[in-house]
């Protein structure tokens, strides 16, 4: 019987500690808050009011000591401003330092309150502004054609990066209008299409210009030089000193007849 008692009692006390467990951990863990905001805001400005959006009054925040806290990282992106619950840029947010070319960047922050201790999920949307413009690894790209190449030959180039994502991201190619050359874009794959033959006698080197342009506003754009030597296909028969070759052959055929 003793047994007995002290199992019911245990199985008690077991039940009241896991409803006492649950009950706080639904007190500490509300209801979550997300605001969302461009990056590169300038220090101080606000992106949200707790106070309104949770419903308490300003002396509560006050009285409650209420904070922002942000785990892994010692950077304050943002803090709260208790005499008048405005979440505020507390740091400059530079987006694609912080997700790369990640389609969707958030940052996530607890809200704090004590006494009793209380604790709300915040979750900060950065959106991406067009910062960025479009960058080509060198100023200047060289290539190399044989004047022999066929009309419809392609030739792959180097592409530019842009930092920013979807619409500030680059959208187009811009290659100036020249005699022998038209661009191809095909699958973020950037190529020159030989329109019209090449002639080394003619012309030996040619010089392009290659814009490239995002889609943001106002719109960024990069530029670089493409310069293209043109090389000799050997397509013109060789001259030669007439009394050299003729007396060249002449030995040739000499010694051959007297084998």
């Amino acid at each position: 019987k003793r047994v007995w008692l002290s199992l019911e009692r245990f199985s008690a006390h077991f039940s009241i500690v896991c409803f006492f467990s649950i009950f706080v951990t639904m007190h500490l863990v509300l209801g979550d808050l997300s605001y969302s905001f461009l990056e590169e805001m300038e220090r101080g400005s606000v992106i949200g009011n707790v106070a309104k959006d949770l419903g308490v009054d300003l002396r509560t925040l006050s009285s409650r000591r209420a904070r922002v806290d942000i785990e892994g990282t010692r950077k304050r992106y943002c803090d709260i401003n208790i005499n008048t619950g405005d979440l505020f840029i507390s740091e400059r947010i530079d987006r694609e330092g912080l997700c790369g070319k990640k389609a969707s960047c958030v940052v996530k922050i607890d809200l704090v309150f004590e006494n009793p201790l209380e604790l709300h999920r915040v979750s900060l949307l950065v959106q991406d502004v067009n910062d960025n413009s479009p960058k080509f690894r060198e100023n200047l790209m060289k290539m190399e054609i044989r004047e022999s190449s066929e009309k419809g030959s392609r030739f792959s180039i180097g592409v530019a990066h842009d930092a920013d994502i979807g619409q500030n991201d680059i959208q187009r190619y811009i290659l100036q209008t020249n005699e022998h050359f038209i661009l191809a874009v095909e699958n973020k794959v950037v190529a020159l299409v030989l329109e019209n033959k090449l002639d080394r006698e003619k012309q030996k080197e040619i010089n392009l210009l290659l814009t490239a342009l995002d889609g943001g506003s106002p719109q960024k754009s990069g530029s670089v030089v493409i310069h293209v030597t043109v090389l000799d296909a050997n397509d013109n028969a060789p001259v030669h000193r007439g009394i050299q070759f003729l007396t060249a052959v002449d030995y040739y055929c000499f010694s051959s007849g007297k084998k």
